[in-house]
């Protein structure tokens, strides 16, 4: 259990002036994963999160952190080392199985050279010991968010993978299972879009903006006849496995065939 309340931090909304927004390199908001069992502080970290453009999402325990994580796909983690049901370590290494880049910063009411070193050397990136002020979290996470984005920009390739499935964005080649599959201009579109948010959810207004640049109106079905191309030419063959899958009244997801 958390050792400190939440009335040992500080609301964002004391500072002069919020900096600029938590921006994803796409333009989009950064997703952040708050994991703390009191209940108080999560919505106070929120909060100033959300008052900083994020999206954000809350878990209790390491179970459920684990489950959000793989769901939400956050670009940050702030994770309390003491948890009701496992160490905020364990719930790291598990997180770093699904998510092998995403910086955490570790919230305790350890301050001790031991246990700074221990979550540093299990994974953390960052290291805040209560009672804090939520303007240091904030601080330290934008910190950490703009290391972590020149990061991927260092190491990005031209090369999406998701599974066995693979796009070249410079010459425009899928392939699955190392067998080439032939797209059109839209269908490549579409499946890059798609191959570029693994595992999340988009629906058909994000589709239709981002591959069509413009609203269809009442001709959305336009999405689900190309979902439906692109499932005809990744997943027909022998030992295929879907891996575009439709949530009913959500829209799309892509993920490795199972």
């Amino acid at each position: 259990m958390s050792a400190m309340t939440a009335t040992t931090t500080h609301p964002a909304s004391t500072s002069a002036a919020s900096p600029a927004a938590l921006l994803r390199p796409d333009g989009g908001p950064c997703r952040i994963l708050v994991v703390d069992d009191e209940a108080s502080l999560s919505e106070l970290l929120s909060m100033a999160l959300r008052y900083e453009g994020c999206e954000v999402r809350t878990a209790g325990d390491g179970a459920a952190a684990i489950r959000t994580a793989c769901a939400f796909r956050p670009d940050a983690v702030v994770l309390d080392v003491m948890l009701p049901d496992m160490d905020g370590l364990a719930v790291l290494g598990r997180l770093r199985r699904e998510l092998p880049h995403v910086p955490v910063l570790f919230l305790t009411a350890k301050d001790s050279v031991e246990d700074r070193i221990a979550g540093l050397t299990a994974g953390g990136d960052d290291y805040v010991t209560k009672p804090f002020s939520l303007e240091e979290v904030v601080a330290r996470l934008r910190g950490l968010i703009r290391r972590s984005g020149a990061a991927r920009a260092a190491r990005s390739e031209s090369v999406l993978v998701v599974g066995d499935l693979r796009l070249d964005e410079d010459s425009h080649e899928v392939s699955r299972g190392g067998e080439e599959i032939h797209l059109t201009a839209t269908e490549f579109e579409l499946l890059r879009y798609l191959m570029r948010n693994p595992r999340r959810v988009l629906s058909k207004a994000q589709i239709l903006d981002r591959v069509w640049s413009y609203d269809f109106g009442g001709q959305a079905n336009v999405v689900e006849l190309y979902i439906s191309y692109l499932r005809r030419k990744l997943e027909s063959g022998p030992g295929r496995s879907p891996m575009i899958h439709t949530r009913r009244g959500a829209g799309y997801l892509i993920k490795p065939g199972e």
